[in-house]
């Protein structure tokens, strides 16, 4: 089913936009969400609140904001984590009434050469009293895209307390799901878009980092 109409405005349609390539999410609500990007009308995100039957576009625009992946927070608020081009960190947007108003702020502890990432909120098998686990995967670098690297929160992402790198070496788009067994999986295109590599990363790993 073409959906462009849905999530598009008449007057974008001759506009550079896109959906953000990986994955989106389903609220604890139901409701189904992720980002298009219009080049010159800045960042949005998507929604569906009957399983994708119809979509429609929150109406505002995240700015700035580039590719970008949003994930709902231990209380139920939205965040954006996106893209900056040449700045060498990322953006967060985030909302506690459903897209209708929006805080942003940079996230500088979070390294970035401007490049797509992958975000989840995260919960481990093992019982744990941290809420607020987020997983974020990127080119944990300011200028080139390499130093692939896993970092965890533990506090929906006001900080990120450990870290793991993944391949040091070239290393571009991510994405991450966590997996039925509690394990992470993450694809990436790896050494210079020649090959698209899948990793897990056990539950164990996960747990101790996030301990």
């Amino acid at each position: 089913m073409d959906i462009t109409t849905q999530i598009s405005k008449p007057q974008w349609h001759k506009d550079f936009k896109f959906i953000t390539s990986g994955r989106g999410i389903q609220t604890r609500k139901g409701t189904l969400l992720h980002t298009v990007v219009n080049l010159d009308h800045g960042l949005h995100l998507f929604k569906s609140d009957n399983h994708g039957r119809n979509w429609q576009l929150v109406d505002i625009p995240l700015i700035p904001g580039n590719e970008s992946k949003v994930v709902e927070l231990s209380d139920g608020s939205w965040m954006v984590n996106s893209r900056l081009n040449r700045k060498g960190y990322r953006q967060t947007f985030t909302s506690s009434d459903e897209g209708k108003t929006w805080a942003s702020s940079p996230d500088q502890s979070l390294v970035d050469p401007g490049c797509n990432a992958g975000i989840i909120r995260y919960s481990p098998k093992k019982p744990t009293s941290k809420r607020g686990i987020l997983l974020f995967v990127n080119a944990n670098h300011k200028t080139d895209r390499k130093n692939l690297t896993l970092k965890i929160s533990t506090d929906d992402g006001k900080s990120w307390s450990a870290e793991k790198t993944i391949y040091e070496g070239p290393s571009a788009y991510a994405a991450i799901t966590r997996l039925e067994n509690a394990d992470l999986g993450i694809v990436f295109e790896k050494d210079n878009y020649t090959q698209n590599t899948f990793v897990r990363i056990s539950q164990q790993e996960i747990q101790a980092l996030i301990d």
